[in-house]
């Protein structure tokens, strides 16, 4: 949630910002304001590669912890500094908490019952869009020193809540630490540490990090040697054995480049000023605040239809549903062939269509696709990859805009949802309830990469 409510801030303080009645100590250039929206994406290029590391070190719960202090820093220099540099800093030091986007989803289902896997993963980017709504909220109705106060004690809770959670059961039987596993998982069942769930929940972890050679899972038999104890491979050599592998990274490098360029990051960041000019009638703030609920609601019931009907279909209906949306409001906001709410109408449909299936769905498959040795690193390359993405979008957006104007650029985002119907329908697996070791072996049955 802090992430969503730093994400967003530039939407409500970009205009005052470049203005001259600026509250800092100078206006912003157009280079800055272009870095002020996406500077926070660069920072978490930085972090996102040692998060795949940490996560194995510090474990899942104190990577969390250390990935939300940047938050807290950037929210207490914003309300101490008045300055343009020590602005454009804090928002690249609160991207160093971006890599949460990698830690959150693994950590959440490690300890998740399968059969809610999908709703509770995707927590993550429900709160994300919480965070959303409440910046749009804040920078609406609080004058900008209060809204500062207010978002750095958001900050300071969201790591003090962190401290009350167990660690992940999965990171503490890889460390041979089975009675404080027994007691995280009696913690997230409300049960005993002794009880019989717990046990054979441990025994189900204890197989997932020790398969065993069988014909069921043909994709581990690759990983060991023949006849053998388990030798430890490298991750080169496990990603070069491992076929499964393989295919995952491809379709989650893949989801996450179609994701970003569906354009629904650049509507989170600059709401305001887009709603101003696609819909002038109507006040930005409000209209940003309209988007960030239904950006909520729509993540709500994207989680509950991923664990109902799964992950393919809601990614191919809601990419066909945007791409074919985003011809319409392109040609609305060019042509202007309707009145200024039916512009409200469609920009709020294109936010349900995209985040229902590009908001949502990614970060759920990285949680869920990889085993549990290269999990970390595997889902660190993904989101790493979708970090670039977003800055280039987030960069490019603007003088962009002002090439070609607005409505162009929905045909853009359409022509990638449309390839992201296509992609998913072709290579797309379903990983709806499934164990882990029946992922790999449905991402080896299908098509190779």
């Amino acid at each position: 949630m802090n992430i969503g409510i730093m994400f967003a801030w530039p939407s409500s303080t970009i205009k005052q910002f470049g203005s001259e009645n600026t509250t800092l100590n100078r206006p912003m250039t157009e280079t800055e304001l272009a870095l002020f929206g996406s500077l926070s994406s660069i920072s978490a290029l930085l972090t996102t590669p040692i998060s795949g590391f940490l996560l194995d070190i510090l474990g899942r719960k104190y990577s969390c912890i250390l990935f939300a202090l940047p938050q807290v820093v950037a929210w207490a220099l914003i309300s101490t500094f008045r300055s343009v540099a020590v602005i454009l800093l804090s928002v690249f030091i609160s991207g160093l908490g971006g890599c949460l986007f990698v830690v959150v989803p693994l950590y959440i289902s490690e300890f998740c019952h399968e059969s809610i896997r999908g709703t509770m993963t995707s927590g993550g980017i429900i709160f994300y869009g919480i965070g959303l709504m409440v910046s749009y909220s804040l920078g609406g109705h609080l004058d900008y020193f209060t809204m500062n106060y207010a978002c750095l004690l958001i900050s300071v809770v969201g790591v003090l809540a962190m401290m009350i959670v167990k660690e992940s059961p999965t990171y503490l039987m890889k460390k041979g630490l089975l009675k404080e596993a027994a007691n995280s998982i009696a913690f997230y069942r409300s049960s005993k540490p002794n009880s019989k769930e717990v046990l054979q929940e441990m025994e189900v972890i204890r197989r997932t990090l020790n398969p065993e050679m069988d014909n069921v899972a043909p994709e581990e038999e690759k990983l060991k040697i023949e006849n053998g104890p388990p030798k430890k491979l490298s991750l080169w050599q496990f990603l070069k054995n491992s076929r499964s592998t393989r295919r995952g990274l491809f379709v989650c490098l893949v989801m996450y480049t179609i994701a970003i360029f569906q354009g629904i990051a650049v509507v989170q960041v600059y709401s305001e000023p887009l709603f101003e000019e696609a819909l002038p009638s109507m006040s930005a703030n409000l209209s940003s605040i309209l988007f960030a609920i239904l950006n909520t609601i729509s993540g709500l019931s994207a989680a509950y239809l991923m664990d109902y009907s799964g992950r393919r279909p809601v990614m191919i209906y809601s990419s066909l549903a945007t791409g074919i949306i985003c011809v319409i409001l392109g040609t609305q906001i060019q042509l202007h062939w309707g009145p200024h709410w039916l512009t409200g109408i469609l920009l709020y449909a294109f936010c349900i269509t995209c985040t229902s299936g590009a908001g949502t769905v990614p970060y759920v498959l990285i949680a869920e696709l990889f085993l549990p040795e290269v999990k970390g690193i595997m889902s660190m390359l993904s989101v790493q990859w979708g970090w670039i993405c977003n800055f280039i979008v987030l960069f490019i957006f603007n003088p962009l805009v002002s090439a070609v104007g607005l409505g162009p650029v929905f045909y853009i985002f359409a022509v990638v949802s449309v390839a992201s119907t296509i992609f998913s329908y072709v290579y797309l697996p379903e990983t709806k309830g499934l164990t882990v070791d029946l992922i790999q072996t449905l991402l080896v049955k299908n098509r190779q990469c």
